[in-house]
């Protein structure tokens, strides 16, 4: 079938108005040449059906927090306005501004890191770069950890040097290096409380003393721990970042971050979340918010279990070396009985993740992820289930072979997410997938 795109001719009226079969103005092209008629019933009926839904309102207190999807407010006036968009008046006006279901899911995530603000973004990525273009400017310099994830590394060390920033990469469990680092003075500093993939433990009360000490800000990546096991603010912090798409929210069906902390500055971070577009959806934040309910039984459940699953893991001579923090010989382990929370037994909580080092390498880690029937290969952590991931091929990619080295990642470097399942069917699961590999 075949398609001509002519040109109307000139006796037709503009496409889109309503013509009779002669080519002459229908009677309903009046109301577009201005002039005024009364409007019929049925027009009233269908302007009806749009006032209708705007003209309520609700008594009582829901039991849920409820959804509230609305893109744009009505004011009352141009003074309303005014006052509502330079926050003399609470309220909302548009959705990228600011939306309810952000504030309540923000003001959950201040109160479980005891922090003065807080605020919610599309992403983890999203508040790691509010919190960075909110406070870095031209010529600073970037204190640095080399154990972040990788995309954080790739934007803190490659996209920053685009904008004229100069990051410096710091192993933070070398004294030296960081006194290095510090030395030069950088403005900002970021670090993880439990780093990816290889779980060392930040030590955040010395490394905000010795950032304040040179008037550097820290921020604190804290996905593996969450506020439950980990408040690096009250261990002195200056902001804290949650990517709420992991343990937090729980369920591996959103994409949220957040960020909290002090008050100074924080106009700031809501200026630039806006700005430039890293704001949260209504549904995502009502998701995560939801998730928060049962986030205390999903971490005490993981968190036995991993650490059931890494003294098993150290045992089992298909492995070469285990990491985490709950390990007597993690060279953390003390830092981490310090700085962490414990559970209702006072036992200290170690995190949810635990990162094996097979011995045959690269093939062996193939093997196991590609003859699990438990575990499945999923390319992230925090979800219900216990999944598997694998940093060379996936988070840390983007390094380049002797930089993963140097973090201590190799191809058979796995990462296990834990989830709620019982504990001894993880360990049978994880225990039959390993005795199929070689042992030397």
């Amino acid at each position: 079938m075949s398609h001509r795109f002519d040109e109307p001719e000139s006796n037709q009226p503009p496409r889109g108005l309503p013509s009779s079969e002669d080519g002459n103005p229908t009677s309903d092209e009046a109301a577009v040449t201005g002039a005024r008629r009364p409007p019929t019933a049925a027009e009233q009926r269908e302007a009806a059906c749009l006032r209708a839904a705007s003209n309520f309102t609700v008594t009582g207190l829901p039991a849920v927090p409820p959804i509230v999807p609305a893109a744009v407010w009505e004011c009352e006036s141009t003074e309303h306005a005014d006052a509502l968009l330079s926050h003399a008046a609470p309220g909302y006006v548009y959705q990228r501004d600011g939306h309810p279901n952000a504030d309540w899911l923000a003001e959950h995530i201040r109160l479980l890191h005891g922090a003065e603000n807080a605020a919610v973004t599309s992403s983890g990525m999203a508040a790691l770069s509010a919190w960075l273009l909110a406070h870095a400017k031209t010529g600073d310099r970037l204190f640095v950890s080399s154990q972040l994830y990788g995309r954080s590394l790739l934007l803190l060390d490659q996209e920053a040097r685009r904008w004229g920033l100069e990051p410096i990469i710091v192993d933070v469990t070398d004294p030296a290096a960081r006194q290095a680092a510090w030395a030069r003075r950088p403005a900002l500093a970021v670090v993880e409380t439990i780093a990816n993939p290889c779980l060392r433990v930040a030590d955040v009360p010395r490394l905000a003393e010795e950032a304040h000490a040179v008037g550097a800000r820290l921020l604190v990546d804290n996905t593996f721990a969450t506020p439950l096991v980990c408040q690096p603010l009250g261990w002195g912090a200056d902001e804290v970042l949650e990517s709420l798409s992991k343990l937090m929210n729980g369920h591996g069906d959103l994409m949220l971050g957040a960020l909290a902390g002090r008050g100074d500055h924080w106009d700031r971070i809501e200026q630039t979340i806006s700005t430039w577009g890293l704001a949260s959806g209504p549904w995502e934040a009502w998701l995560a918010q939801r998730g928060l309910g049962t986030l205390g039984l999903r971490v005490a459940r993981a968190c036995r279990t991993a650490s059931e699953l890494a003294i098993a893991s150290t045992r089992h001579p298909a492995i070469a070396r285990v990491d985490f923090p709950g390990l007597a010989q993690h060279p953390d382990h003390e830092l981490a009985c310090r700085l962490f929370s414990t559970d209702d037994q006072g036992n200290t909580l170690f995190g949810h993740v635990v990162t094996v080092h097979l011995k045959g390498g690269r093939a062996a880690a193939d093997r196991l992820i590609a003859e699990s029937s438990h575990f499945p290969f999923c390319p992230s952590l925090g979800e219900l289930r216990t999944t598997l991931s694998h940093p060379q091929s996936t988070s840390h990619r983007g390094l380049t072979e002797p930089a993963r080295e140097s973090l201590g990642i190799g191809g058979g470097t796995v990462r296990i997410s834990v989830g709620i399942e019982p504990t001894a069917w993880v360990l049978d699961g994880w225990l039959a997938g390993l005795d199929r590999l070689p042992t030397n």
